[in-house]
C-alpha cells in the first residue's frame, strides 16, 4: 500500500473528485444513463423535423458601402438584389446568326421559366451584350435569393441541366455565378469515411477490437445528437453548411481523442490491478480532468470567433460550440457508463498487431511504453540540438505564408470541367478579365439634383481601370439608379481592389452623389478587409484567456507562455503549408489546386481559433502526466521523461485520428474548405510531432524547475483545478 502525497496541491482526501463520483454513478446506473442518452437522440431528433432551418449565410460585412448597396439595391430593385448568374456563349458563327440566335432565343425563354429566376436581360437589346467580333455573348439571369447559398440545389441543376441541353457542335455555353460555383462545389458527406479510418487506427493502437470501438462508439452517439441540434440551431441563425461539417469533423475528431485518452487510462489502471468500477472512477477522476479542461480550451477558442462581427463566423463559432459540449458530456458520462458494460472486456477480440498492456512497477506506478522513455531520454541529452531543430523545423513550413495572397477564390480557380470555370473562361476570351468582375453602383437619385446621376456616369467612364459602363437603369420608383460598371482586371487583382476604393472615395463624392459600390467583387473586398484587421483583437484575446485557463491549471507562470508561443509557431507553421499549397504548384495539384490562389481571410480566422483549441488539448494532455510525475517525485527530469513516455502514444495515435477526420475535407469542390482540411491536417501533424514530441519537452528541460514556479502571493490566490488528479489515493485502493 502506498502512501498518500501531501502537498499544498493536494491535501490528503482519500475521497475522489466530482469526475470520479460522476463516473461511479454513471458505471453503475449505466442503463439509465445510455437510456439518457437515447433519448436525448429522440426529442433533439423530433426537434429538427419540427423547427429544423435551412443552412444559409449572409458573407457581407454589417456597415459596410457594398452592404449599403446591397440593401439599396433589396429596396428599390427585387429584381435585381438577388445573385446573379452569366450565361456565356461562344459560337463558331456570329452569334446574330439565325439559326445561332434562334437556339439562344430559345435557351434564354427555357430558363427564364424556372424557378427562382427573377428576369433575364436581352443580350441582343442591352448594350455590351455582343462582342465586337459577333461571335461571344453574355446574358444575365437574376435570381430573386439574396444569398447564393440559398439557392436549392436542385433549381441550379435545372439550370445547368437546360444549358447543357442546348450545347452543340460550334455552340459552347456554360453558366457562371456564385450560385453555380456553390453547386458544382457541394461535397458528399465524408462522416462515414473519417469514423471508418478512424476505427483502423484505433485498431492498431489498443490491439483489440472492443477498446478501438469505444471511442467511435461515443463518438457516434454525441453526433447523433448534434446533427439534429445543428438543423435547430440553423432555424434560429444563419449557418452555412460548411460550418455544419465543420461542427461534424470537430465532434467525431475530439470525441475519439478524449475516450482514446481514457481508455488508455483505463486499461493502465486495470493493469495495475483496480476492479473496473474503480478503474472507471480513476480513468475519470485522473484522464477525465484533462478532457474537461482540454475542451474547455477548445470553446475559448471558439467563442473568439465572435470577435470578427460577422453573422457566418457566429453560426460557425455557435454549432462547434454545441458540438463540443455535446461530446465533451457524452465522454464524461456516456463513456463511464459503457464501461459498466465492456470495462471488463476491454482487451477482447485481439488482432494481430495489437499491443502488449502496461504493466505496473514495483512500486504500483505505470511504467510506459520503452520506446518512448528511451525517445524521452535522447530529447533530455540533447535538448539545445532538439530545440533549435524543431524551431527551424517550424520556421522553414511557416516560410511560405510571407508571399500569401489574401482574397475571395473565385470561378477562375475552379478546376477545368466545371461550368462556372468554363462560364469564367469564356466571358475572359470574349470581353475582357474584368467581365468577371463586375462591380454594381447603386445611386439615389435626389429630385433636387437630378444631373447628379449623369455626372457619375460620366465621372466613371472617364476613371482609369474602367472598361465599360452599362447604360443605367431606373427602379420603378425613379428613387434610385443602377450602374454596371466593368474594371479592366479580374476580381483578384490588386488594381481592382484599388479602382472600388477610387470609385467609392474620389469618383462618388465628386459626383455629389449619394452613391455606393456593390456587388460579389466588392463584398469581398470589404470582408476580406473587415476580417484581417479583426485578427489580431482575436488572437490577443484567444492566446490571453488560454494562457489564463493553463495557468490556473498547472499552477505555472513557464507552461502558459511558453505553450503560447510553441502555439503560435505551429499555427504558423500550418499557415505555411495552405500559402504553399495554393501556389497552384505541385504541391496544389495533389489536392485539386491547379492556378495561383488566394487565401479566404476567414479561413485564416477559423483554422487559428480551430488550432488553438486543439493544440492546447495535446498540451495538457502531455503535461498533466508530467505535473502527475512532478508532484510525485520532484524531479523535473523524470517528469517530462515520464510525460512524453505516458502519452507519447495517445497523442501520436489522436493525430493520426485528426489528420483522417480533417483529410475528408480536402477533395471537396469548395477551396476554402479543401484548404482548411489541408492547413488542419497539415497542424496536427506538426503539433503532435515538433511541438509535443519535440519542442515542448526540449523547452522545459532547458528551463529546469522553473517550469513549475509560481509566485506564492498568486499561488494563495489562485482556486485548485487539481487537472492531473490524484492516482496515489486509487492505487491505495487496489
Amino acid at each position: 500500500m502506498i502512501t498518500p502525497i501531501v502537498t499544498r496541491d493536494h491535501p490528503s482526501v482519500a475521497r475522489p473528485g466530482p469526475l470520479g463520483r460522476l463516473a461511479g454513478s454513471a458505471f453503475r446506473h449505466r442503463g439509465r444513463v445510455v437510456l439518457i442518452w437515447a433519448l436525448a437522440a429522440v426529442i433533439v431528433t423530433g426537434l429538427s423535423l419540427a423547427y429544423k432551418g435551412d443552412f444559409s449565410a449572409d458573407y457581407s460585412v454589417p456597415g459596410s458601402n457594398s452592404k449599403h448597396a446591397q440593401q439599396l439595391l433589396s429596396e428599390q430593385f427585387p429584381g435585381q438584389a438577388g445573385d446573379l448568374i452569366s450565361v456565356a456563349v461562344h459560337s463558331t458563327d456570329p452569334v446574330t446568326d439565325p439559326r445561332t440566335r434562334t437556339d439562344i432565343t430559345a435557351l434564354l425563354s427555357t430558363l427564364r421559366g424556372l424557378p427562382h429566376v427573377a428576369s433575364v436581360d436581352d443580350p441582343f437589346r442591352t448594350p455590351g451584350g455582343i462582342t465586337a467580333d459577333g461571335r461571344s455573348l453574355v446574358a444575365r439571369l437574376h435570381v430573386d435569393v439574396t444569398n447564393p447559398v440559398d439557392m436549392p440545389v436542385a433549381d441550379t441543376d435545372r439550370l445547368l441541366s437546360a444549358a447543357r441541353a442546348a450545347v452543340r457542335p460550334g455552340l459552347e455555353i456554360a453558366l457562371g455565378g456564385q450560385s453555380i460555383e456553390m453547386a458544382e462545389g457541394r461535397t458528399v458527406s465524408a462522416d462515414g469515411i473519417a469514423l471508418v479510418a478512424a476505427l483502423l487506427i484505433l485498431m492498431v493502437t489498443f490491439g483489440t477490437i472492443v477498446a478501438a470501438g469505444l471511442p467511435v462508439l461515443v463518438a457516434i452517439a454525441g453526433l447523433a445528437v448534434s446533427a439534429m441540434l445543428t438543423g435547430v440551431i440553423a432555424h434560429v441563425i444563419h449557418v452555412a453548411d460548411w460550418a455544419a461539417s465543420l461542427a461534424t469533423m470537430m465532434l467525431i475528431a475530439l470525441g475519439i481523442d478524449y475516450v482514446l485518452l481514457m481508455v488508455t487510462r483505463f486499461r493502465e489502471w486495470r493493469a495495475v490491478g483496480l476492479d473496473p468500477e474503480r478503474a472507471t472512477v480513476a480513468t475519470l477522476d485522473t484522464a477525465g480532468r484533462s478532457v474537461f479542461v482540454a475542451g474547455g480550451s477548445v470553446l475559448v477558442s471558439m467563442l473568439g470567433l465572435f470577435f470578427t462581427g460577422l453573422s457566418f463566423m457566429r453560426g460557425a463559432a455557435v454549432v462547434s460550440i454545441v458540438a463540443v459540449l455535446i461530446i465533451v458530456a457524452a465522454a464524461l458520462t456516456l463513456f463511464p457508463a459503457l464501461l459498466g458494460y465492456f470495462g471488463p472486456r476491454i482487451d477482447r477480440f485481439r488482432v494481430t498487431f495489437g499491443r502488449r498492456r502496461a504493466e505496473p512497477a514495483a512500486g504500483g506506478h505505470i511504467v510506459p511504453g520503452r520506446a518512448w522513455m528511451r525517445w524521452g531520454g535522447v530529447v533530455e541529452r540533447h535538448s539545445i540540438v532538439a530545440g533549435l531543430a524543431g524551431t527551424a523545423i517550424l520556421l522553414l513550413l511557416a516560410a511560405p505564408f510571407l508571399g500569401v495572397r489574401f482574397g475571395a477564390p473565385d470561378a477562375g480557380n475552379r478546376q477545368q470541367g466545371t461550368s462556372a470555370r468554363q462560364a469564367y473562361d469564356l466571358l475572359a476570351a470574349g470581353f475582357g478579365p474584368g467581365s468577371n468582375a463586375p462591380l454594381q453602383v447603386a445611386i439615389r437619385v435626389d429630385q433636387g439634383d437630378p444631373a447628379a446621376l449623369e455626372r457619375l456616369t460620366s465621372g466613371l467612364r472617364g476613371t482609369s481601370g474602367v472598361a465599360a459602363v452599362l447604360p443605367p437603369s431606373l427602379s420603378a420608383s425613379g428613387a434610385a439608379a443602377l450602374l454596371t460598371v466593368i474594371p479592366t482586371t479580374t476580381p483578384q487583382d490588386r488594381a481592382t481592389e484599388t479602382l472600388v476604393h477610387t470609385l467609392r472615395h474620389d469618383v462618388i463624392p465628386a459626383a455629389g452623389a449619394d452613391a455606393y459600390v456593390g456587388g460579389v467583387t466588392a463584398t469581398s473586398i470589404d470582408a476580406t478587409a473587415h476580417v484581417t484587421h479583426r485578427v489580431p483583437l482575436l488572437a490577443a484575446s484567444v492566446i490571453a484567456i488560454s494562457t489564463v485557463v493553463l495557468l490556473l491549471a498547472f499552477r505555472s507562470i513557464a507552461i502558459p507562455l511558453t505553450a503560447a508561443v510553441l502555439n503560435l509557431l505551429s499555427i504558423a507553421a500550418a499557415y505555411g503549408v495552405m500559402a504553399f499549397v495554393l501556389r497552384g504548384g505541385w504541391a496544389g495539384r495533389l489536392v485539386g489546386i491547379d492556378t495561383a490562389t488566394p487565401l479566404p481571410a476567414f479561413v485564416l480566422v477559423l483554422v487559428f481559433a480551430i488550432l488553438f483549441g486543439l493544440s492546447m488539448d495535446y498540451e495538457v494532455f502531455l503535461i498533466s502526466r508530467m505535473r502527475e510525475s512532478w508532484l510525485r517525485t520532484r524531479d523535473n527530469g523524470r517528469a517530462i521523461v515520464d510525460g512524453l513516455a505516458g502519452t507519447g502514444r495517445v497523442i501520436t495515435a489522436a493525430a493520426a485520428v485528426m489528420v483522417a477526420v480533417f483529410a475528408s475535407f480536402v477533395p471537396s469542390h469548395e477551396i476554402p474548405v479543401k484548404v482548411m482540411g489541408v492547413g488542419m491536417g497539415a497542424a496536427i501533424l506538426i503539433d503532435a510531432t515538433v511541438v509535443r514530441m519535440l519542442l515542448v519537452p526540449a523547452v522545459m528541460h532547458l528551463l529546469g524547475r522553473v517550469n513549475w514556479w509560481l509566485p506564492s502571493g498568486i499561488d494563495r490566490r489562485l482556486p485548485h483545478l487539481h487537472v492531473e488528479g490524484r492516482p496515489d489515493i486509487h492505487l491505495r485502493s487496489r
